[in-house]
């Protein structure tokens, strides 16, 4: 039998409890997973079966829970900082399921950064640094993950002017590796093809419109390329996205967040998944937020849940075979 796959529920104000409700309507009987949260804050008419052991799960006639409950009242779209303690002990758990064996994956519902660090005083940027501490890993990477394209930004969350700075080849090597591996074992591709944004315009077309292609990026290329990896680039990111340009890699790398998820937002908006590279278990999660401004309404698209939670089934055999 397929372990389940985890699911943690996240910002229980934002829309998480209601696609995880919707993703059950949508995925009963297919896949098997697990809610971990409060009954209590599921929309109401929503079949729940609470279960003692993520085990019960694949049998339950309604969403199952793992029960963790919250203290305080739940009011959409407002979060309640006495509920930050549990949000934090919840992916806590659900890494722990994991790490145990007795779940597959870890889907992640999305959390408020700004609620937890004001009622729990959460001293991490956000939810990947908090799942790479969990886990003892000093680094890990971001990939967003659809049907039609997966890419990996070498910086994430700085501002534009500081990512020459932050892009030394000790940090975009690492990436590389950690994607290249990362496709292999949680991907099933056996020979990965990776192509690498330049940073500047026409990928600095030789020096001209400037120097990190030169000096940083085909540096590491090439000696990666030495080594077996097989890699294209750097290459001008404005002729990388295109169809034609996609069936020849398996994944890109960009240099900065933008450059990333401008291309897979415009390509699949509502089925890209965040997945997290690099951890000792697979970390799938929606590619949005908790839309506060929308939830409670009934009105939420639950297709990038659906999608993570697929990918975090698929992820977790690939791993385990």
């Amino acid at each position: 039998m397929t372990l389940p796959v985890a699911l943690s529920c996240g910002e229980p104000a934002g829309i998480g409890p209601e696609i995880a409700a919707a993703a059950w309507a949508a995925l009963r009987g297919s896949l098997p997973f697990f809610l971990i949260g409060d009954p209590a804050h599921l929309p109401a008419g929503t079949p729940v079966t609470e279960i003692d052991d993520p085990a019960e799960a694949a049998a339950a006639t309604g969403l199952p829970v793992l029960r963790h409950t919250f203290p305080g009242t739940l009011t959409p779209g407002i979060p309640n900082p006495a509920h930050a303690v549990a949000v934090i002990e919840v992916i806590a758990r659900g890494v722990s399921l994991v790490q145990t064996g007795q779940a597959l994956a870890l889907c992640t519902g999305p959390i408020q950064k700004q609620a937890l660090q004001e009622g729990a005083g959460f001293a991490f940027p956000g939810h990947t640094e908090y799942l790479a501490h969990l886990a003892g890993v000093p680094r890990v990477v971001m990939m967003l993950a659809s049907a039609q394209l997966r890419v990996v930004p070498a910086t994430i969350h700085i501002p534009l002017s500081d990512v020459p700075r932050a892009l030394s080849p000790e940090l975009l090597e690492e990436t590389i590796r950690i994607t290249h591996a990362a496709l292999i074992r949680d991907f099933g591709i056996s020979a990965p093809r990776l192509a690498i944004a330049g940073l500047n315009p026409h990928a600095g077309e030789g020096g001209r419109m400037g120097r990190e292609e030169t000096e940083i990026i085909a540096p590491v290329l090439d000696r990666l390329r030495a080594r077996g990896f097989d890699l294209r680039g750097p290459l001008s990111a404005d002729t990388m996205f295109h169809a034609a340009a996609r069936a020849r890699y398996d994944a890109a790398i960009a240099m900065y967040h933008d450059q990333a998820l401008i291309p897979i937002k415009t390509l699949d908006f509502d089925r890209g998944v965040n997945v997290t590279l690099g951890l000792p278990f697979v970390r799938t999660s929606p590619d949005h937020g908790t839309a506060l401004d929308i939830a409670g309404q009934g009105v939420a698209n639950p297709t990038s849940l659906i999608e993570a939670l697929k990918l975090a089934q698929r992820m977790g055999l690939a791993r385990r075979a």
